[in-house]
């Protein structure tokens, strides 16, 4: 008897995770090409195809009001599922109404409110954000840490790109170095419990499992930081400890930051802004900042450069003089 063939769907799944997308790139292209097919009645992606692009993404422009990088994202969904899935020629480009790019500067702190903020903070929430602002890590990529990405003797940080390859290095603060350790040897006694009770096994990326079969359950590959409990992998099935979801850290900072008294809209990324522009103020050049981040492109640097100069400073007020 032939097997039914896989729903579209599925197969978009199946090329994700064939050419190595992550988890949550993987949920947002399917939720935004079951959006598409729903918004044309349902008809086949295959009966469709620039003209239906346009009038979706010129959709959400227009009726949703959606940000740019919103529109952009569903754009890609779009291209993936015509190009790897359906393997169907798209006439681009796209000539769909343009969500208006968003210009705003972002929030920055000074170094006082990012220390007062930060002693609102305990245990690992507080060594967390302490990562973020003095390394200038994006949140993901803080919880994403592991072991062997820590370097105690070269004071600096090993963060890598989706597929588990090194794509910089940033500094490792000194002052964290004690209650990292400390923090470590916790992580280390909880792994260990893990073990003994039969788990103990972390996710690898993509063909590292196959490459090295017992490396998952090896310290070095373990988690900086580690989930409170045990959890069922959503693409294996497995039960494993994962590192730790990123929406409880984003309580604590709103909740930390109304303890502080500082009225700004303050999240986690909100750090990495404050690492960037206070570099610059303390006269590092934009390259080297521009490193330190992983911007592949300066003109992502550049905005920090414009957050100095946010309200005329080096320009006396006529009000003053």
């Amino acid at each position: 008897m032939e097997s039914r063939p896989k729903k579209m769907l599925d197969q978009v799944r199946d090329t994700l995770r064939l050419k190595h997308y992550s988890y949550r790139t993987e949920e947002s292209y399917v939720q935004w090409i079951r959006r598409y097919i729903l918004f044309h009645d349902k008809r086949h992606p295959s009966e469709m195809g620039g003209a239906e692009i346009e009038a979706f993404l010129t959709h959400l422009a227009v009726q949703e009001n959606v940000a740019a990088s919103t529109q952009n994202q569903a754009l890609s969904a779009l291209l993936f599922l015509y190009r790897h899935v359906l393997e169907l020629p798209l006439a681009l480009p796209v000539d769909a109404v343009r969500a208006k790019p968003s210009r705003y500067l972002p929030t920055v702190l000074t170094p006082e409110e990012t220390i007062v903020i930060v002693e609102q903070l305990s245990g690992t929430h507080r060594l967390i954000v302490q990562l973020l602002y003095g390394s200038g890590l994006r949140l993901t990529k803080a919880l994403q840490l592991r072991i062997k990405d820590v370097d105690f003797a070269q004071r600096q940080i090993a963060v890598r790109d989706a597929k588990g390859k090194e794509s910089r290095v940033t500094m490792l603060p000194g002052r964290l170095i004690d209650s990292l350790q400390q923090h470590l040897q916790r992580v280390r006694r909880l792994h260990q419990r893990d073990l003994d009770a039969g788990y103990g096994s972390v996710y690898l990326p993509f063909a590292l499992e196959r490459k090295y079969p017992n490396a998952d359950r090896e310290w070095i590959w373990q988690f900086v930081f580690p989930a409170f409990g045990l959890s069922k992998d959503p693409r294996s099935g497995i039960v494993r400890r994962h590192h730790l979801h990123e929406t409880g850290l984003q309580r604590a900072i709103k909740q930390a930051t109304r303890l502080a008294g500082i009225e700004k809209r303050v999240s986690c990324h909100t750090f990495r802004h404050s690492f960037a522009t206070h570099l610059l103020q303390n006269g590092y050049d934009i390259r080297t900042v521009q490193e330190l981040l992983g911007h592949k492109d300066v003109k992502t640097t550049m905005i920090y450069t414009h957050v100095l100069n946010r309200g005329g400073r080096g320009v006396r007020s006529p009000l003053d003089v």
